[in-house]
């Protein structure tokens, strides 16, 4: 059938005689693409639209039959269904993929008409198409970024629980074994802290580059939340296969990050579920990873540790320790142990330390190393801090009333209680109250506190300063600062760590860092106070560097206050000869 003759039809049977001209020219201005056959499918006519989404000239379709656009997606039954619809209905539309002329395979919406003359007979077959491609592609990413972690590309928490509720479905029924391995990353937050958040994101990166070399197709890796990896080890043959692959993650972590020209070091703590022994839910799996994770973390980080039942115990040891530490915040019932500190040439007590002790009736004696961490996690470490300030002011009339008038006492500063944007005011209003001279009081800071946020940390130090207070950095050498760096800061003491004073005797390195430490600090006129000494060899060899201050169990371990005066009472008798 000629066009002109397809043309005249249509226009006999379904218009007036006066819109048979304007037909051709409403088909080439629409924006689908037009495809007209005739009865026995072959192309008859096109219009510029078609041309334009297929790349196929006119005069290359003219004649052909549509398959020429098949893509090899569909099967038989597709189109056997789909001329089934047409015949029967009389139209069919629906979603479906073509091939352009360049080869790629596209989607489609399209929708075919059957044309009969006025005798019911068919003329052929007229079909319409609107290119699905833009809509197909915003759909795609819009799925892909509701599904990935913007930063690291790879799944976000999201997608690891539906891959893995499709996983444990499919395993039903079946002897498989998978592990799940939930990764924390050990220290990151320093990194964050004292880099910044952009070298933080950097390492994150780094970090999950570095995990999916280890990996298999088959095998899950998805950013859990910050710093947390999740990965599932899918189809292992033994719990071993597990244990070597956690050894992997954790040596390849261990070698050096470089980053803006830095070398950064981590290391990552690993806790193991497996499927079906621990759960057959990703609900529960997680959640034995994620204990199994603290337990690791909790007993010295960079290792891994599997899932036990025992740890269900420590879980109901967090919540009586949470209930507890409330209680004991209400009823300001901590205890404050001092630990002396001794001017190593006057041979003098010029202070104590405050050190924070709890008894529980229900936990016993908790370890600060216990309860600090925890209470620095959910934020009661600023109530405790402010109860343990108050304890060491009531203290101080104590020790005043004894006698001890001129005995300073130094407090540990939480870095979360030093920066929160009330610290300094909330720190006058307790003394204020209690009535205290902040002169007769110092505080110890860490390291890493002073180093965060450093315009805000030097305006908040010179106002305790000014305040009267004597200012510590404790820890030193723990952390990422120099001593020319702490120029800027309003410092009155300088705290070796424990740590370097340990081995101070048998290691030449270890002499060498605590020497050039103790210059450099006079240099920036801070006093050294040197930590955790317990024989009288480390204090010869301390004497020999200048140092000034030592504190540790060489002369006396943390004291309750009573046992302190007496301690305070019989080293005055001594230096008196008697």
């Amino acid at each position: 059938m000629m066009k002109q003759d397809f043309q005249l039809s249509i226009s006999q049977s379904n218009v007036s005689d006066n819109c048979k001209y304007i037909t051709p020219k409403i088909i080439d201005a629409i924006s689908e693409g037009v495809m007209i056959t005739d009865v026995n499918s072959k192309i008859v006519d096109v219009n510029p639209a078609f041309e334009f989404v297929t790349g196929y000239k006119k005069e290359e379709v003219i004649g052909e039959k549509p398959d020429v656009l098949q893509s090899g997606i569909h099967g038989k039954e597709f189109y056997k269904l789909m001329w089934n619809e047409l015949c029967q209905k009389g139209e069919w539309q629906g979603e479906i993929w073509n091939r352009r002329k360049t080869g790629d395979v596209y989607p489609e919406w399209l929708k075919i008409m059957k044309v009969d003359s006025s005798d019911g007979s068919v003329l052929g077959y007229c079909g319409v198409f609107s290119d699905l491609s833009d809509e197909k592609n915003i759909e795609s990413e819009l799925k892909k970024r509701a599904m990935t972690d913007s930063l690291t590309g790879v799944s976000n928490r999201f997608a690891y629980n539906e891959r893995m509720n499709v996983l444990l479905d499919s395993s039903k029924g079946h002897n498989y074994q998978h592990a799940i391995l939930f990764l924390d990353l050990d220290r990151f937050k320093q990194v964050n802290d004292t880099l910044g958040h952009s070298v933080g994101d950097q390492l994150l990166v780094e970090v999950t580059k570095r995990i999916q070399t280890l990996l298999k197709n088959k095998d899950i890796l998805a950013r859990y939340g910050g710093d947390e990896f999740v990965i599932t080890f899918t189809d292992i043959h033994h719990p071993r296969d597990a244990v070597h692959l956690s050894e992997k993650i954790i040596h390849l972590l261990e070698e050096p990050f470089i980053i803006e020209d830095q070398k950064l070091y981590i290391s990552s703590s690993i806790g193991i579920s497996i499927y079906p022994h621990d759960g057959a839910e990703t609900e529960t799996l997680l959640n034995k990873a994620d204990k199994a994770m603290y337990y690791a973390k909790e007993n010295g980080k960079n290792q891994f540790a599997f899932y036990f039942d025992d740890l269900q115990t420590d879980a109901k040891r967090a919540l009586l320790l949470d209930n507890e530490l409330r209680r004991a915040i209400e009823q300001k019932s901590f205890e404050l142990y001092y630990q002396p500190k001794v001017d190593i040439k006057k041979h003098q007590i010029i202070g104590v330390e405050a050190l924070v002790r709890w008894n529980n009736e229900k936990l016993g004696n908790v370890s600060p190393a216990e309860f600090i961490p925890y209470a620095e996690e959910t934020g009661l470490i600023i109530p405790i801090s402010e109860c343990i300030i108050d304890r060491a002011c009531q203290d101080a009339h104590i020790l005043a009333r004894s006698g001890f008038k001129n005995v300073p006492i130094a407090i540990n500063i939480s870095s979360i209680h030093f920066h929160q944007k009330g610290f300094v005011n909330s720190i006058e209003q307790i003394f204020i109250k209690n009535n205290l001279p902040a002169r007769q009081f110092e505080l110890e800071l860490t390291e890493r506190t002073i180093m965060n946020n450093e315009r805000e940390t030097i305006r908040k130090l010179v106002k305790l300063k000014q305040m009267g207070f004597k200012l510590s950095i404790d820890d030193f050498g723990t952390g990422y600062s120099s001593l020319s760096y702490l120029v800027q800061f309003p410092l009155n003491f300088l705290k070796i760590d424990r740590s370097f004073i340990q081995q101070i005797c048998s290691l030449n390195d270890n002499q060498a860092v605590v020497d050039a430490i103790i210059q450099m600090a006079h240099r920036l006129h801070m006093k050294v106070i040197a930590e955790g000494v317990e024989q009288s060899e480390q204090v010869k060899l301390l004497d020999s560097m200048d140092c000034d201050m030592i504190q540790g169990y060489y002369y006396s371990k943390p004291l309750p206050l009573n046992e302190l005066m007496e301690f305070l009472e019989f080293w005055e008798l001594e230096l008196e000869g008697k």
